[in-house]
């Protein structure tokens, strides 16, 4: 079989309709799972998966992977830019393959009705029957759940990793210790920007670096440290909106001060992403909020530019209501099985059998970190990726888009670093797990969210930007909340409330 034939890059419709008809399961053998008979050979399966790199991936991992878990595999790999498109497309015309790899969570709350509709395999009352499906973690199930039911596996992603990056050089130079509660985090920043920290004579640093996104930017994380919701709270067994709980309106109160003092980035609503690390890794900013991880490429920036800048992590920042932290899903994708691909459950049961597989140890660290000793070594017991960072990125990365489960529910090698600040900012994502603010509506249902929720949001976005910088007060934030509700917010209100309550009477 000529698996770089196999791993063809979808770049038509065409192509990815014809692919997703290659292959097809009708030369299933009996599963061998459940005590069925014994296969012939390798269990054909159709997969379609997101492409995050310039090209598809060496063939060479993909046939150890067949190899370990007695397969052949079909691979369609679909660049992630259009994945979507080719997804919708490919489902409209009932030509998806076997198995269906997800973008995010939002393209699993687009296919809810195909569940409902028995468009797709529910996998629940199967994951019992495998060894290490059934390790899989139930809460994430429940989030990823549709009125009670799992249609999908997962890949697993940590729970949060947002925290506080900043300058430990220039802390030691004011007399500063790291930051543990919201005033320690506000008391640096006006430092920062007020007390020459980089002692150059010059008023020339601000504290916080910000940008255009009240999720993965500093605000979400901020708010959470003042105890908000995660999207949404409930309170006398009802829905209501994190932008309607005080703390929120305390953390617009917190960076409206900021704002007005100079500790932050005065075009923050509008600073991109790379605008804002800019700031950081240039020595004009000294507190970056957001993943703990960005660290390291924080670290490698910056020293290019001044070898004796020191960096620091903080996580555990307690607010009025002690530490909490906004909490992801747990899971970055998941997979689904169409039957018009997957006709019947013995085929079912052959797909997951390679899905348990792959959580075994040995195959789950070859599709993670690749071949010991090519694109990792061991020290320490932790996984240490090659320097050859295009070699990894060619051989590897891609095949990471396959995985199931993590670390929490399979016994592979963790990550390993050289730089400690890194160690330390994987230790506090840990830590994370200990004061997680989670979303309660990950498994309920509106429909009146899924159709207007993006585009009211852009009223809330708005008018919070707008309260931070000065523009409207209080009583303007209220006014554009009425206009949420107006414009559909109140029967998201009603509509997850009632989800919620027939979820919890169950």
């Amino acid at each position: 079989m000529n698996h770089r034939l196999k791993a063809l890059v979808v770049s038509s419709l065409a192509v990815s309709l014809a692919a997703g008809c290659s292959n097809s399961a009708g030369t299933q053998q009996p599963a061998a799972s459940g005590g069925s008979e014994a296969k012939k050979g390798p269990t054909p399966i159709t997969i379609m998966a997101n492409l995050h790199t310039a090209e598809v991936p060496n063939p060479e991992i993909e046939k150890m992977i067949e190899e370990k878990t007695g397969t052949d595999l079909t691979l369609q790999w679909v660049p992630d830019g259009n994945y979507d498109e080719k997804l919708n497309a490919a489902f409209a015309t009932g030509t998806l393959p076997q198995a269906v790899f997800l973008r995010n969570q939002t393209s699993l709350i687009t296919f809810r009705d195909a569940f409902r509709n028995n468009q797709f395999w529910e996998i629940g009352p199967y994951l019992k029957d495998y060894p290490n499906l059934k390790n899989l973690d139930s809460k994430i199930l429940n989030n990823m759940s549709v009125d009670g039911k799992v249609y999908s596996l997962y890949q697993e992603r940590p729970w949060s990793r947002q925290g506080v990056i900043y300058r430990k050089d220039w802390a030691d130079a004011l007399g500063l210790a790291a930051p543990k509660t919201v005033d320690d985090l506000f008391k640096m920043a006006k430092a920062f920007t007020e007390n020459d920290p980089d002692k150059n004579g010059k008023k020339d640093t601000m504290g916080i670096t910000d940008r255009n996104d009240l999720v993965y930017g500093a605000f979400k994380t901020v708010s959470s440290y003042f105890g908000t919701p995660n999207n949404w709270g409930v309170k006398d067994g009802a829905i209501y909106p994190e932008f309607e709980d005080p703390a929120y309106l305390e953390t617009m109160k917190w960076f409206q001060q900021l704002f007005k003092d100079g500790a932050i980035n005065k075009d923050f609503p509008v600073t991109s992403k790379s605008d804002q690390q800019n700031l950081f890794t240039t020595g004009k900013a000294g507190i970056y909020i957001g993943s703990l991880p960005d660290v390291l490429t924080l670290h490698q920036k910056l020293s290019a530019v001044n070898k004796d800048a020191v960096l620091d992590v903080a996580n555990h920042i307690e607010g009025p209501k002690g530490p909490g932290i906004w909490a992801l899903p747990g899971f970055g994708s998941g997979v689904i099985f169409p039957k018009s691909a997957v006709k019947t459950e013995a085929e079912l049961k052959d797909i997951l059998a390679y899905f348990d597989k792959l959580m075994d140890p040995e195959t789950a660290n070859l599709l993670f970190y690749g071949q010991e000793g090519k694109h990792y070594t061991i020290k320490d017991g932790k996984a240490l990726l090659t320097d050859d960072v295009k070699l990894w990125e060619r051989d590897v990365k891609p095949y990471q888009a396959l995985q199931v489960g993590g670390e929490s529910t399979i016994k592979m090698l963790t990550s390993g670093f050289t730089l400690p600040v890194r160690t330390k900012a994987e230790e506090q994502v840990k830590d994370n797990e200990k004061f997680l603010i989670h979303d309660p509506t990950l498994p309920l249902d509106s429909k009146t969210y899924t159709e207007k929720g993006a585009r009211l949001q852009e009223i809330i976005k708005d008018a919070s930007y707008k309260f931070m910088l000065g523009s409207i007060d209080e009583a303007g934030f209220q006014k554009e909340v009425e206009r949420w509700k107006k414009e559909g917010g109140a029967k998201i209100i009603e509509e997850f409330t009632a989800s919620y309550k027939a979820v919890n009477q169950k």
